[in-house]
């Protein structure tokens, strides 16, 4: 059988067909524009999801046998405010989660609100990226749009409700708006309250393996499917990448070295930090994860090489990198601000410890350090509150370099495994299409079956201890220079 699961990610929609046994049938992308109507704001128009999504979904399915397409299911970027009117036609453009308008009505909720009663309601705090302080932004800035609001969903949802006519929403996802209970899974009153909305302009809740309806008849006959194709709820990016990894379960991890950096740890108990540092929201799995995002990863590498250093081999910039955990150079990888574990969008990225006999490899060095360094920080965090898995998968461009690999396994003293099969949010979601079609019993069964693991990173105990030494001296830098941002800014 075959299933499709959509990646809607935030400059293109990646669509992907595969079989029971993780074997992918092809793959296919399409782009759609992003805009920018002031400065700091990010848009989108979901229109263009849904047209994108079609047109891909037929160049996908040319020469297919559609007779074997059972189910179809989505990951998609989180956060996105979208909202419909009475005839469900769009209101305004979806603010993205990159969209940085909020900070006033963020200020409001985490300070005004307060922190405690946010974690209270929710299991998180505010940040500029949640969709419910976009709701507040509408309700202040665009008060006749504010009140034509009769739906509110996120940007995947959108989709299941074009393919299905269900207004739905998964748990995952809805767990980054800042209006549900995580821990209990439900909508919380009191947070609609705060916004001005009603629970019954939020979608129904569904495990994000759950069916939630068929594809409609005019879509599936567009398609050449059958009108019996089932739609599952889907999950938020980083849940479907998760389950994509296999990152299911108890005391699993997952860490991503892309433009930004997350290190995503799912558990089969709830938990919330001490002061909010990790999101914790529900799993794509019906259980719980913890999440913690840095803003700046991968990029940091890109930066230092393109911009700094001048060349494009980052292969070779990292031959001459030989003393690991005997570095004397630190950098802190804050270049666009940091979320976790700080929430400070004023830090900036530093180097320090430089003499006169630092090299250019010791400034490579520090740059990938850095990064391992801070999702050391992270990883601190879930340890406090007795999250503490034995191996990490790892995915994302910067996992590709062998050393960051090992660096990553010596500093947290994780194994660290490479998937043989990477394709993120969209092979989350065609897995959870095969549960919600009984081809699987659970998301962990299917992830057992299909998530294979093509070569492990072993922690060395000589350089654990060397990197240990170095981490409780780079754990003191930001701490020291936290006031000094705020003023130069």
């Amino acid at each position: 059988m075959l299933y499709i699961g959509v990646d809607l990610g935030t400059s293109s929609v990646k669509l992907i067909l595969m079989d029971e046994t993780g074997k992918i049938h092809g793959s296919v992308s399409r782009e759609y524009p992003l805009y920018f109507p002031q400065p700091g704001w990010s848009e989108q128009k979901p229109e263009d999801w849904y047209k994108e999504s079609v047109e891909g979904l037929k160049e996908l399915l040319k020469g297919v046998d559609t007779t074997q397409v059972k189910g179809v299911s989505f990951g998609g970027q989180m956060h996105g405010l979208v909202i419909l009117d009475e005839n469900d036609e769009v209101i305004r453009p979806a603010i993205l989660w990159n969209d940085g308008r909020t900070q006033k009505q963020v200020d409001y909720l985490n300070n005004e609100i307060g922190k405690d009663t946010l974690s209270k309601y929710t299991a998180n705090i505010a940040f500029a990226g949640f969709t419910a302080p976009k709701i507040l932004w509408v309700k202040e800035n665009e008060p006749e749009n504010f009140k034509r609001i009769k739906k509110i969903m996120l940007p995947k949802d959108y989709l299941a409700y074009k393919f299905s006519g269900t207004f739905c929403t998964d748990y995952s996802d809805a767990s980054g708006m800042l209006l549900l209970n995580v821990k209990e899974h439900e909508w919380s009153k009191e947070m609609c309250d705060i916004c001005g909305i009603t629970t019954d302009m939020l979608p129904q809740l569904f495990e994000s393996y759950e069916k939630v309806g068929y594809m409609n008849h005019e879509l599936a006959s567009e398609l050449g499917l059958s009108d019996e194709v089932v739609v599952a709820a889907g999950a938020g990016d980083n849940a479907a990448a998760a389950v994509g990894t296999g990152t299911v379960g108890d005391n699993r991890c997952n860490i991503s070295l892309g433009t930004s950096g997350t290190i995503f740890m799912s558990s089969n108990k709830f938990g919330v930090d001490s002061n909010n540092a990790l999101h914790s929201f529900d799993h794509a799995d019906g259980h719980f994860h913890l999440m913690g995002c840095m803003l700046s990863a991968a990029s940091c590498n890109k930066w230092w090489m393109d911009e700094i250093l001048k060349t494009k081999d980052y292969a070779d910039e990292q031959k001459g990198i030989e003393k690991l955990g005997e570095n004397h150079v630190f950098f802190l990888p804050y270049l666009m601000g940091e979320r976790s574990p700080w929430n400070n969008p004023n830090a900036r990225a530093t180097f320090t410890g430089i003499t006169m006999d630092t090299t250019r490899e010791d400034m490579t060095q520090a740059v990938l350090e850095g990064v391992a360094f801070a999702t050391r920080d992270m990883y601190e965090v879930a340890k406090s509150i007795g999250i503490t898995p034995e191996r990490t998968m790892i995915c994302g461009g910067g996992a590709k370099s062998p050393l960051w690999r090992k660096m990553i396994a010596n500093i947290l003293n994780i194994k660290v495994d490479v998937p043989a099969c990477e394709e993120g949010p969209g092979m989350g979601g065609a897995m959870l299409a095969m549960v919600a079609c009984g081809e699987y019993s659970s998301v962990e069964e299917a992830a057992s079956a299909i998530v294979k693991v093509s070569k492990t990173e072993e922690p060395d105990p000589e350089l654990v201890a060397k990197y240990e030494a170095r981490y409780q001296q780079f754990k003191n830098i930001y701490p020291a220079l936290a006031d000094t941002f705020d003023k130069i800014i």
